[in-house]
């Protein structure tokens, strides 16, 4: 991996959730090049391991934990072995979340003859639309509650939440998924403002469209073919494609680096092709 640019970062310790999955484990690639010690935290920890292996082998400094970002105690186990292996966090980087099918309506408009026959709003799941909240916005609360006692002392400390498109309009069919990621925007400004009176800065990731194990299945068929949904999306995108992983790494240094971003604090940053900028006319 290139890095658009280099930062140095030699001797911090960023710990990353969700490190299993597409985004995050790409995020925890470009930190190792910054000479980083990267902590890899996933409920699967063979992803978490085989990502940090990859990393290793290619000269970095990197370490695989299973944790359960929704268990306090889980995070606090991984804590520990993280001060242990690598020391005190320096940069937290929560990227764990997701949606789920039981709090997602089969169509975007609400019909009558719908009712019985297809998942409606009123079918939603409230174990699924609790799973998917507690998912995104504990899965954020808790590993910052347990590491941003590591981050009072530092001299620059910095947590980076991932948010979403979702949380400046919200998307048809995942109502509950919106909300989540709503809340992680207004939380990032809830934490930038309490932790500013330390070292710590708190900002914001929010992705446009990426092609990912959790969406996959949404935008395009078995067969490899494009939904109608990936045609809506790709038209309502100015630049007309989906986003492509390492595009979200030159803002993630950014916002990451004392020299670039001390000032920046409590922002939400839009990586979207234009998406949210374009009225659709």
């Amino acid at each position: 991996m290139k890095l658009p640019f280099e930062i140095d970062l030699k001797d911090k310790v960023v710990v990353i959730t969700g490190a299993g999955g597409v985004l995050c484990s790409m995020f925890a690639k470009a930190m190792a090049k910054t000479n980083a010690k990267v902590a890899l935290l996933d409920l699967n920890e063979e992803m978490a391991k085989q990502y940090a292996d990859e990393i290793v082998s290619d000269g970095g400094i990197a370490k695989g934990y299973k944790c359960n970002v929704l268990d306090k105690e889980s995070i606090e186990e991984a804590h520990n072995q993280i001060l242990k292996d690598f020391g005190a966090c320096d940069i937290l980087i929560n990227g764990a979340g997701g949606n789920n099918p039981k709090a997602t309506t089969d169509n975007e408009y609400f019909k009558s003859e719908d009712m019985g026959n297809l998942k409606t709003f009123f079918d939603l799941d409230k174990e699924g639309v609790e799973f998917v909240f507690n998912l995104n916005f504990l899965g954020t609360l808790l590993p910052t509650q347990v590491f941003a006692k590591d981050m009072l002392s530092k001299e620059d400390a910095s947590i980076i939440n991932i948010s979403s498109m979702n949380a400046f309009t919200p998307l048809t069919k995942i109502p509950a998924y919106s909300g989540a990621k709503a809340a992680i925007s207004n939380f990032t400004q809830w934490i930038a403002v309490h932790f500013s009176k330390t070292n710590i800065r708190c900002n914001a990731i929010a992705p446009g469209f990426f092609v990912t194990k959790q969406n996959e299945k949404l935008l395009f068929n078995e067969d490899g073919t494009p939904t109608p949904r990936t045609d809506k999306i790709l038209n309502s995108t100015p630049m007309g494609r989906f986003g492509k992983a390492e595009e979200l790494i030159g803002t993630l240094l950014f916002l990451v680096s004392k020299d670039a971003a001390s000032f920046v604090n409590g922002v939400v940053i839009p990586v979207d092709g234009g998406f949210s900028a374009y009225s659709g006319v």
